[in-house]
This record gives C-alpha cells, structure tokens and sequence, in this order.
C-alpha cells in the first residue's frame, strides 16, 4: 500500500464530502498508516466494514487516553470531565460506569419521553409557517437534544443555550485552544451543578442520577465526567442525525416522497439513514497496547488507531451500491452507533429523537424544500463528527 504524505483527515475537500477520500484510502488498503496534524505523527485509520467491526471489539485497542499520554508532552489542557469520562476508559472504570449510564436509555425509559419529546418538537415549530425560511439546524436539530439531555440532567432553561455554545466549540477541529477552553468552561459549569444538587435534597433527575452513581461506585469527578459526556454526546451526534437525514432526503426525492406518504416508515428508515451519512465520521481515540493485526495489516504497540464509521458504512463489501439511498437495504450492520462494549448507551433516545422529528416534519410541512443549492451548504470542520453548519429551508 502507498500511505498518504499529509493527514488525509484535514484536507478542506475532505469536510465538504469525506466519501471520495474514504473510498480512495479504503481501496489502497482498509487498514492504513496515515500522518495526522503537521507534527510528524501517525495513527493507523480503519475505512473497511469487517475490520472496523473486528478493530472495536479488540481488548488489545485501548481507549483510556490519560494512560497513552503519560510521559509524551503535550500542549492540550482539557478539563479531566472531558478528557477521563466513560469514553475514554477500559474496563473495570468503563463497565461501572456504563452500568449507570445504561438504565437511562432503555426501551422503557425512552418510551416514558417520547411525549417530552414531541412536546418540545411541537413547541419548536409552533412559530413556523409555509413560506417562510427556517435553518433547521439553530431551529430544531440544536435545541431539540440539548433541550431532552438537559432536562435529563436538570440543567435550567436559561443555561441550556450557553451550554450549547459550549459544546459547539469543543467539536471545533482548527483550534486547540477554543476546544480546551470549552471543555474547562463545560466541566467547570458541571461540577458546580453536581456540588450544589448534592448539597440540596430533592427529587429531581439529576438528584435520580447521583443516587444511582453512589450506588454504582462512582466517585464526585466520575459523576461529573458522567454528566459531561451525556451532555456532549447526548446532543451533538443527534443533532447531525436529524441534519443529515433531513439533507439526504431533500437530495433523494423519491426517499421523501414515500416518508410524506407513510410516516408510519420512518422508523425502518432510520437506519439506512444513519449508514448513508453518519453523524460520526470517526470514533473517538483508541491506541494500541501491544502489537496486533487487523485486515492483514501488523499494527506496532503504541500507535493511535482511528475507526471510521463513516467510510465502513459505505464500504462495498458490506453494503452494494453504498452511495444510494435506498430505504428498502438492511441497513442494521452499520456502525454509527459504534459496536462491542463502547455502543453508544444512548443510541435508542436518539433514534426517537429523530424519528418524531423527521415525522412531524414531513407531516407539517410535506412541500419543503432546500433555500440555496445543496452545493453551497456549509459542513463543520471536524473530522469526529459530520454535521451541518445551517440548513435553510423553504417551508
């Protein structure tokens, strides 16, 4: 294989459509070393299906990140709550704290929110009229996670925006700064509101939540970290969930018009949906502990290791004629809720999320359409996560 000379992964062509440059690496070789950033550095990246599959359930593939950065310098300065949540831990840290996470997002538990839910998505577009223009993403696929996660963690109303804005800026993959400073002000913000709710009693969610991490074992700063990584991860991807779909839908007429004709078939489209343009481009970072293979490919101990969702879910291999939308595929085998032990726990809140967005949409406004060509949308700059900027519609 012919490894690529500068970082594949922040090259402006590559925010815009990651697909050509994950088609392009994945056929050279679906497990390949890449340079990352313009410090010398390499990480091994995974584009292909089955070896993604195999790279996420390999022990051998760590995630605790303090233990692969102790003793390498370093110039970052995240807060701990950002930098040691459950995302960045192996076991036994990451099945305690797993254990608490998961009682959250159970069918049951997502069941009891879905009116919370279409509460919110009906209070979002009560100001919404046909004819007007509306950006979906500051108007509904923002607010509607931050809001649903917020109200999980009893964050008031008048932080939730702020919060937002905190989030934002920690997914902003030209400066380090930005990013550190927005993880300090996140786990600053989270560390006070679970000081001060475990000093006042009450009933609340976040009062709920801390009696189930005293009872798992969690210590105050895995609490917080705990808090942290709901709150980030629990609105940002499905922010991008609701965007990308609502924009692959737009681009596949046909798609749309069977969803405005039976909403009763969102709920079997979500998947293809999440394969066709996932709202995770690459899994969070992993390093490896000792030397592995994976696709053929020997992996020396102590390299970073980058899973791409995002590419193994239109490899070919996997999934014929990957760049089509049909909503008729089996789609169940894609990877953007991750696999193994480290799926996202909160994978069946996102899916309802989405789905009662995506169906009140179609039904409220069945003849919207795109306000500039597709062409001149704008995509955020972070190769982690694949989302929008704006999406202005006409409704």
């Amino acid at each position: 294989m012919t490894a690529p000379r500068q970082d594949p992964l922040r090259d402006p062509r590559f925010f815009a459509d990651p697909y050509p440059t994950y088609d392009r690496l994945r056929e050279g070789c679906p497990v390949q070393r890449i340079p990352t950033g313009s410090g010398g550095h390499h990480a091994y990246l995974i584009t292909g299906h089955p070896e993604a599959r195999e790279a996420f359930t390999d022990p051998r593939l760590s995630k605790d990140t303090v233990r692969f950065f102790a003793g390498r310098p370093s110039n970052r300065d995240l807060h701990p709550a950002i930098s040691r949540n459950m995302l960045a831990s192996d076991p036994p840290a990451h099945t305690r704290q797993r254990r608490v996470a998961t009682p959250l997002f159970t069918t049951g538990r997502v069941r009891e929110l879905r009116p919370f839910i279409t509460r919110v998505v009906d209070d979002l577009m009560t100001a919404w009229r046909p004819g007007t223009e509306v950006d979906l993403v500051a108007d509904l696929a923002v607010p509607l996670p931050v809001t649903v996660v917020c109200e999980l963690l009893g964050v008031p109303e008048s932080d939730r925006a702020t919060l937002a804005g905190w989030s934002h800026d920690l997914f902003d993959a030209t400066d380090n700064g930005r990013i550190d400073a927005a993880s300090h002000r996140i786990g600053d913000y989270l560390t006070h509101l679970v000081d001060t709710a475990r000093a006042t009693p009450g009933d609340g969610p976040l009062h709920s939540l801390l009696r189930d991490c005293d009872e798992g074992g969690l210590d105050r700063d895995e609490a917080v970290s705990l808090a942290a990584l709901l709150l980030v991860a629990g609105h940002e991807t499905t922010t991008h969930f609701i965007g990308n779909a609502v924009l692959a839908l737009l681009r596949h007429p046909e798609a749309f018009d069977r969803l405005r004709q039976d909403p009763d078939l969102i709920p079997g489209a979500l998947d293809e949906l999440l394969r066709f343009d996932s709202p995770v481009s690459v899994a969070t970072f992993r390093h490896s502990t000792e030397d592995l293979r994976v696709g053929g490919v020997d992996i020396p101990a102590g390299f970073p290791v980058l899973i791409a969702p995002g590419a193994a879910n239109r490899d070919p291999a996997a999934f014929p004629d990957p760049h089509r939308l049909d909503l008729d595929r089996d789609a169940g085998g894609h990877l953007s809720f991750g696999h193994g032990i480290h799926r996202c726990p909160g994978a069946p809140l996102a899916r309802a999320e989405a789905e009662i967005a995506l169906r009140t949409l179609v039904t409220r406004f069945p003849d919207l359409h795109l306000a500039i060509p597709a062409q001149s949308l704008t995509w955020r700059r972070t190769r982690l996560t694949r989302g929008l900027a704006a999406l202005p519609l006409i409704l």
